[in-house]
């Protein structure tokens, strides 16, 4: 039972495209007792979804990738318009694929039961049932794509799922979740539309029994907040200001192109990007020069424009974010090698690729997470306090160690605070490596095996041996 998916005629909240500002549509604006409405029917609905065990819910996300795969232009072009993202490159076209791709990469885990005690006097055998019914609230940058990292383990557990998209981008995750609810009982999976107070009252509400959320840090604590008095089991992907350290023996030009996209994947809007970077003085300005070419060689422009591989900043208040931090880096001495100003001939949201340096620990754009196309490019002189510098901060969602020397790598890729650490690239994942971040950046883990548990309840059956 899904809340209604489109507007009324002349009601709902306005969606704007971000490349354009033309009107894309109007979401539904759901009520309290939308949710009511929405949580007795998953309630009801759990158990069955339960009963059928984990080989037909494997089947059911498998029949719910065809279908997604079915869909895949018309969803990536509304994704594009809605979010800002371009069709090509690793954007609109590339999240809906990665939507199925990890709807069957979450249908082939196996969760087998474990024997953790066979001592000749007791067997004691860990499983995990369903926890029952779970709150996932997404972010406005992939969509698409986290929804789904929230939902499919949560449905192949044998859970109900209630998803609060962003308010930002509502229309593409309703059309997916439409789709994907004609592949499933009637009632396992719900979606409400709204601001701020429908999705508090969703954490909020007693028979949510698993939150999952992306997004702020300071969100993130509110959910903490709003969800202890049902103690319900949380897995917060929050804020992350991610360092790369980049050692003295890297090539500098052989490095550029992924230490490009890693900073600057879906225009720097990414959780888990590479956002200030440490490079040794001895290779600085080779690196710099180097990014700054890939930088001037990369299409900005609209989102349906084929040519595009970066797009707007999604919103207006993340592009005053942005364009706050660069200003600021200006008064503090910063020189801006690229960018530095917006592209007003692109549209009001166009804010160009800005590589930054002469900045030290301290100034804003270091210690604030910008989330957008701005990276800050500090000169070190020692590794120890490079570490030190990027361990510093109170997150660590992801990091990076860049060198030619794979042991060198390790060794300080060890040393860093993080709960991701990628060597010679940044930001990737798969559907196989659990995810999640230390400190400020939250706790839980997503994905693989160990994501899949945190979507159930463990339960340990012990009896005698002899028995």
């Amino acid at each position: 039972m899904l809340a209604r998916v489109v507007a009324p005629e002349g009601t709902g909240e306005e969606i704007f495209e971000p490349a354009t500002g033309d009107l894309l549509g109007r979401a539904p604006v759901h009520t309290t007792d939308d949710l009511e409405r929405l949580v007795a029917a998953a309630t009801e609905a759990q158990a069955g979804w339960a009963a059928l065990g984990h080989g037909e819910r494997s089947a059911r996300l498998n029949r719910i990738a065809d279908r997604l795969d079915a869909v895949a232009e018309p969803l990536a072009r509304l994704l594009a318009r809605e979010q800002g993202k371009p069709l090509n490159g690793p954007n609109a076209r590339f999240e809906v694929g990665a939507c199925s791709s990890w709807l069957r990469a979450t249908a082939a885990l196996e969760l087998q039961e474990e024997v953790v005690v066979d001592d000749g006097q007791q067997v004691s055998v860990l499983t995990y049932r369903p926890i029952g019914l779970v709150a996932a609230v997404g972010p406005w940058n992939w969509p698409l794509m986290i929804t789904v990292w929230q939902v499919a383990p949560s449905l192949r557990m044998g859970n109900a799922v209630i998803v609060k998209p962003s308010e930002k981008t509502p229309l593409s995750v309703l059309a997916m979740l439409s789709i994907m609810a004609e592949e499933l009982p009637e009632g396992v999976l719900g979606a409400l539309s709204g601001g701020r107070e429908v999705g508090a009252s969703l954490v909020a509400h007693p028979a949510v029994r698993k939150v999952m959320f992306t997004g702020s840090t300071a969100a993130g604590r509110k959910i903490v907040e709003a969800s202890g008095a049902n103690l319900a089991r949380l897995t917060l992907e929050l804020g992350g200001n991610d360092a790369g350290i980049v050692l003295p023996d890297a090539d500098p030009k052989a490095i550029a192109q992924d230490v490009f996209w890693g900073a600057f994947i879906n225009t720097g809007q990414t959780c888990a990007a590479l956002k200030r970077l440490y490079v040794h003085e001895s290779i600085h300005d080779e690196l710099v020069e180097a990014l700054a070419e890939v930088a001037r060689a990369m299409p900005m422009g609209r989102s349906l424009d084929e040519d595009s591989v970066l797009g707007p900043v999604q919103n207006s208040m993340q592009f005053d974010v942005v364009s706050g931090l660069v200003e600021d880096a200006k008064q503090r001495g910063g020189t801006i090698v690229t960018g530095g100003e917006p592209l007003t001939d692109l549209g009001p949201l166009f804010y160009p690729v800005t590589l930054v340096t002469g900045l030290h620990d301290g100034d804003r754009l270091v210690d604030e997470e910008q989330f957008g196309p701005a990276l800050p490019i500090v000169k070190y002189s020692d590794v120890d306090e490079a570490v030190a510098s990027a361990n510093r901060l109170d997150v660590g969602l992801g990091a990076s160690v860049w060198s030619s020397d794979p042991a060198r790598a390790q060794e300080v890729a060890d040393r860093v605070e993080a709960g991701s650490v990628w060597i010679n690239s940044h930001g990737g994942i798969h559907p196989m490596v659990p995810f999640g971040g230390v400190k400020g950046s939250g706790y839980g883990l997503e994905f693989g095996v160990e994501g899949l548990k945190a979507l159930g309840v463990p339960k340990v059956v012990t009896r005698r041996s002899a028995e």
